[in-house]
């Protein structure tokens, strides 16, 4: 399903007078419906690494390709269609609108495209997936009156409204106390299964990687299985 070929990813020194590398041809490969954690230390490059994955940044040079499009070939409009229709994106923060309710906020992402499907059917997808986390009755409440660990739910129905087939989570219990990250955790392994959604993590969490059913190591620009393939 994706796949990385010769990844490198270098930026211009704050001085400009040198470039620093922070990815060096990293390949990858990840088959559908697979779990995979990517450790290392902080300003390892994790989160870059993510972000071009999800074609939000892109490699100085190398290949992504995702179910054979590489796309770092594809247009600014193809790219957007792709990050909001085929993969989910869950943060540390969970950006979730104040002003909006649960349910709205869930349903931003399907407001870009119109014609999907109808407004009643994504409507009864969001209260669903709301209901399966244990937040049917927080459907019309807005951020300010969750707990945190209810809002990175929230934000996990959000990211998967539109049916991704690939789930991308940076940090998603960063912010959690213990309890609450155990619980998205569990979530995310579930959501795996049921929802034949390929999962990428980043995570400094030994505990959260230990969910995954592949656990991998970013170290000075170099990704490596931690306890070789599986």
């Amino acid at each position: 399903m994706l796949e990385l070929v010769n990844v490198a990813k270098s930026y211009q020194s704050p001085g400009g007078t040198e470039q620093v590398c922070v990815l060096k041809d990293i390949t990858l490969k990840v088959k559908k419906g697979r779990s995979v954690a990517i450790v290392g230390p902080s300003g390892s490059g994790k989160s870059t690494l993510l972000n071009i994955i999800g074609a939000l940044d892109e490699p100085t040079r190398g290949q992504v390709l995702f179910d054979g499009r590489d796309l770092t070939k594809l247009s600014d409009v193809e790219l957007a269609r792709i990050r909001n229709q085929e993969i989910g994106f869950v943060f540390q923060l969970h950006h979730l609108l104040p002003q909006c309710t649960v349910l709205e906020n869930v349903l931003v992402p399907t407001l870009v495209d119109k014609n999907l499907v109808s407004k009643k059917e994504v409507q009864e997808r969001a209260i669903t997936l709301l209901n399966r986390l244990g937040l049917k009755d927080w459907l019309l409440h807005r951020p300010g009156e969750l707990s945190a660990g209810q809002r990175q739910r929230v934000a996990v129905v959000r990211a998967l409204i539109n049916g991704p087939r690939l789930l991308l989570a940076d940090e998603p219990t960063g912010s959690l106390d213990e309890d609450a990250s155990q619980n998205i955790a569990e979530l995310l392994v579930e959501l795996n299964r049921t929802e034949a959604v390929t999962l990428i993590v980043v995570t400094h969490s030994a505990k959260l990687a230990e969910y995954m059913g592949r656990v991998l190591e970013l170290s000075n620009g170099v990704l490596k299985d931690r306890a070789g393939p599986r």
